[in-house]
Order: C-alpha cells, then structure tokens, then sequence
C-alpha cells in the first residue's frame, strides 16, 4: 500500500506540474506558446523532482501519524520547493517557469500529499492486523518481539499467541495447532530449539499446507525487522554472499558511484567551509578539521576527516571517548553542524580517496574494534567491506554510544552485508536524506 501511495503521488504531482504549465501556455500566457516545444518542459520536470524529493524528504508519504501532521508535513514540503524554485531563478535572473505553475503546483499538491498519507496510514493499520504471528519461542524472546514490533519494524505484525518449544514439543497433544486456530495465524515462527523438535516441525508442516507462512526466527528478524537476531549472528556468519566481496560487478558499480557522489560532495564542502569558518571564530574556536584514526576494510586503519564540533583536549588532541547526549565537550556552534550534519561534510575526501563508500557500515577507532572483536569473535566480518558514510544500521538505530549500542548496531550490519546491492544502497542514501531533514528518527 505504500508504494501504491508513493507512485500514486509521484503521478499526482507529475500531473498536477504538467497540466498547470500546459494550460499556462495555452490560455494564460500572453502571447500563448507551445510548452511542449519550450524550455519550460525541461523545468517543469526539474519542479516535479524538486517537489517529490522534498515530500519524500520530510516524511511524505508514509511518516506522518496523523491527519494534522501530514497536512502541516505536506504544507511544508509546498512551501519549501515552492521557496526553492524562487531562489533558483533569483541566481539565474530569469523567469523558468511563471508563478501561475510554481505556487500553483504548491497548493494543489498539498492534499495529494494528505491523501497518499491516508492511504499509507490504512495500509500499515490494515497489514499490522493481517500479519499475526504465533511465536514458538521461550518468554524472553517473546518479550523483545514485542518490543522491537512496537518500534518501527521494515514491516508490520503482530505477536498474537506464544507457545515455549517445550509446550509446542508435548506428544499426545497438537499446542502448536490450536494456538494457530484459536488466535487466527498467518504466521508461525520457530526458534531454534522449536526446529530440531519433530513433533512441532510437523505441526509446523500441517499449517503450511493450510496457507499459514512458517519462518525459523532468524528470517522473521531479516524480513521484519531488518537485522539478524543475536544468537544467529555467529551461525551464520559464513553462510551469505557478501555483495561487495563476492560479486565483482557489483563492487565496481559501487566504486564508480562513489566516485561521482563524492565529486559532486565537494561543491557544497567548498561552499560550506567559509560559513563554517566564521562561525568558528564566533562559537567554536579552534582548529577547523578533526582527524581521527579509523579501522577501514580489512582492517587498514585512515584518517577520517570532520569539521570539529567539540572543544579540543589541548594542543589539537580531542578525548576519544563514546559521544553522548548533550556531550558537554561539544561547542554551541558545533551542535548546530552536528544536527544540520555539516560536519560529515569533509569525508567526500575519504571517499574519493576510497577510505570510505557512501554506504557501508560506519568505520570505528582502533581500540573499540579491538575491544568488539576480543568480545564478538565475528565482529571482523564488516571490515571486509568499505566503511560508509552512512550505513543500514545508522537511518535504523542511530548512534552507538557504548558496547551494548554496538552489539545491537552488528544485528543491522550482518543484515546490510547479507543483503548488500544497489537498491539496498539507494534505501540507504533515501532513509538518510530523511535523517538529515529531520522527518525520520533513527530508531531511536
């Protein structure tokens, strides 16, 4: 339903930008024109991407909850392709595209992105009660289901009936049968335990014949949740193809990509370096880059560059300690290139240096990598790939603060690597324009 939605928007809004330039060009304009054979073609679609990279940006069509909030979401992306279009004939000196189809397009656009809301809305509701899962699983797992269902899960469902292996396992009895008719199934997922029991591996059987889906956990936490289960991770660890190391194309591909994105990165680092450094001078004073030792692919370690945030130890050395939350070391200046993400700016260089890829799972310092591997004996598996800029497990988590954040982070990151390819890499970098414009949490 939500990619319904998404294209039903898209063509709404394609629509909407077309139609009000056609009949601009036919009974408003003076003298009339043919707008198929001017340039303004070319600009119109130019304002069609402006307006759906915004709405998707902010949250459209899917984020908001409410009715309220995707109508304020919906004025707002309006208004800011609206603003944006104006700024970009302001710094050429020329009219591209008459107020008549800009402003026009902006508000008729606003309850297309109500609408496609309120499907997406119907949707999920509709889905989240379709997918009801029975768990056959002991109560801590089922306990920390629930809980990562509540959050915000790749797809909806619902655990509507536990049963603990050694119950489901009891011959004589069918309690894996009964709990899937009593509370209506559409799913059953076994752990591991529950598949190395016949009896219940048979039950399981009987269901899949009458339609009912079966998953082991480890492909309900990959396909719902978007991450691998920790008591799996060392299991399967050498079971998938990783993209990047074991499909030669794909990796080329990626690389060429990052080149370009990392070109193209540099013209808002350029832009952005003399604002940066006057407000430095006001709010932040010190050097302008910080440099920080990280681990990249197999395990070679680089300098990754950021412009500084935070008050320096002394003589050019910053504490490396976990960030948290209002970090006292971090200036007022610095906290507004950290929420406005200014500060990852200057890892373009990285990238065309091939330290880092636009995606991958983010680099750490060389002692915390020591610390994991010591602890997670297959923690190494993510230095086999380029370390991003930004990751799966970055626009689903969030920040790593300590050991435990880092332990959940790698249930993410086992899921990129297994899953690793270009449309995966393209939700990435569409989950992290949402991070950056505010729209979407990071899962925390």
């Amino acid at each position: 339903m939500t990619r319904l939605a998404r294209w039903g928007y898209l063509a709404g809004v394609l629509a909407t930008v077309v139609g009000l330039s056609k009949v601009h060009a036919a009974w408003v304009a003076t003298p009339v024109y043919d707008y198929t054979d001017s340039a303004r073609l070319g600009w119109s679609l130019a304002l069609v991407s402006l307006l759906a990279v915004v709405a998707y940006g902010v949250g459209l069509p899917d984020l908001p909850r409410t009715r309220r909030s995707a109508l304020a979401t919906a004025i707002g992306a309006a208004a800011a392709a609206a603003v944006g279009m104006s700024l970009v004939q302001l710094l050429v000196g020329d009219a591209l595209l008459p107020r008549f189809v800009v402003f026009g397009s902006s508000i008729v656009v606003v309850p297309l992105g109500v609408a496609a809301n309120a499907l997406c809305r119907s949707g999920s509701s509709r889905a989240e009660q379709r997918e009801r899962v029975v768990l056959v699983a002991p109560a801590e797992e089922a306990h920390v289901l629930r809980g990562e269902l509540a959050g915000s899960p790749v797809r909806p469902a619902s655990i509507v009936a536990h049963v603990h292996p050694d119950v489901a396992g009891m011959h004589g009895r069918r309690p894996l049968l009964d709990a899937a008719d009593e509370a209506a199934a559409t799913l059953v997922v076994l752990d591991r335990q529950a598949q190395q029991d016949d009896w219940v591996v048979a039950q399981a059987a009987d269901l899949h014949e009458r339609g009912i889906r079966v998953r082991t956990l480890s492909l309900f936490y990959e396909e719902w949740l978007g991450k691998l289960p920790v008591s799996e991770l060392e299991r399967v660890s050498l079971f998938f193809d990783i993209g990047e190391l074991h499909r030669a194309r794909y990796g080329r591909v990626k690389r060429v990509l990052d080149v370009v994105l990392g070109l193209i990165g540099l013209v808002p680092l350029a832009l952005a370096v003399p604002v940066v450094v006057v407000g430095n001078v006001i709010a932040n004073r010190g050097p302008l880059l910080y440099r920080q030792e990280r681990v990249g692919r197999f395990d070679e370690t680089f300098t990754i560059l950021k412009l500084r945030t935070m008050t320096p130890a002394g003589r050019g050395q910053l504490v490396d300690e976990w960030t948290v939350v209002d970090d006292p070391r971090i200036t007022p200046f610095g906290r507004f290139l950290r929420r406005t993400h200014l500060d990852e700016l200057p890892q373009v260089i990285n990238i065309l240096r091939g330290d880092l890829s636009v995606v991958g799972p983010r680099p750490e310092q060389p002692h915390y990598v020591e610390e994991l591997t010591e602890k997670l004996p297959f923690y190494g598996l993510r230095h086999l790939v380029r370390p991003g800029l930004t990751g799966w497990a970055q626009v689903v988590y969030g920040y790593a603060g300590d050991e435990s954040d880092a332990l959940e982070k790698l249930q993410y990151e086992f899921f990129y690597l297994r899953r690793q390819g270009i449309s995966l890499d393209l939700r990435v970098v569409g989950r992290t324009l949402r991070s950056v414009l505010g729209s979407e949490g990071r899962g925390r």
